[in-house]
């Protein structure tokens, strides 16, 4: 029997979840709780999605798109991906034997073999890196970290291209010295080609009113463009950074 993936949304036309133009799919269900996370309404792998797919049939959706995404590929996003390994494995093996380029965005959380499977038939890793700091890891995810950098270790073991990506929030992970170890820490990975810097922003917070959730960083304001611009140039020391 083929396995059912639970997608909560898909956009034929992204631009920011790796390179060139792509489809991506955002999975149902995520285990952590990050207080910037701007879609709450992914968290519950029970929630309401908006399709239920085969990963044949998320294909067959892919190819009505072949002509656009020929210059970037799919990328599979959430939520957090890996909560439906299976899922994503036999999709981007199916995403392989097409010649489409595959992206995983995760936050590293699994590191079951099952998880670890979908690798290989991953060309890109979007890793989110939440906070190099082990004590507000847990308090800012409701995770602990450990998983998350063996996730980096795995891919540079596997030799699979990564972007590392942070969202800077003022107050909490806008830190130099944090951030400092951020580079020093991915800097030692040949996989990883850039950092991504992304600021911190309100746009989801209409969702936690909708959904009857308390939104737990009310009253922060979005990363400034000037400060997003310093810690890019601060972290290019390390890697590329944008």
């Amino acid at each position: 029997m083929n396995i059912i993936g639970h997608i909560h949304s898909m956009e034929s036309f992204g631009t920011v979840d790796g390179p060139g133009i792509r489809f991506v799919a955002f999975m149902q269900g995520c285990p952590l709780r990050c207080q910037f996370c701007h879609n709450p309404d992914t968290w519950d792998p029970k929630g309401k999605c908006q399709y239920e797919l085969t990963p044949q049939q998320l294909m067959d959706e892919v190819l009505r798109y072949r002509s656009f995404i020929r210059t970037g590929g799919v990328t599979l996003s959430g939520g957090e991906p890996l909560m439906q390994a299976t899922f994503a494995k036999d999709f981007f093996a199916l995403c392989r034997a097409e010649g489409i380029h595959t992206a995983l965005d995760t936050s590293g959380i699994y590191c079951s073999e099952t998880a670890l499977d979908v690798l290989q038939y991953t060309d890109l890793a979007l890793l989110d890196i939440k906070t190099m700091d082990p004590d507000l890891y847990p308090r800012l995810t409701g995770q602990r970290q450990d998983n998350n950098l063996r996730f980096l270790d795995e891919l540079q073991q596997r030799g699979i291209r990564t972007w590392v990506r942070h969202v800077v929030v003022p107050g909490l992970t806008d830190d130099d010295d944090w951030l400092r170890r951020l580079g020093e820490h991915v800097a030692r990975y040949s996989v990883v080609e850039k950092i991504e810097v992304l600021p911190y922003h309100t746009l989801g917070t209409f969702k936690y009113a909708k959904l009857g959730l308390t939104y737990p960083l009310e009253g922060i304001e979005p990363l400034s463009a000037e400060r997003t611009q310093a810690i890019r140039q601060m972290l290019s020391a390390y890697k590329p950074c944008l």
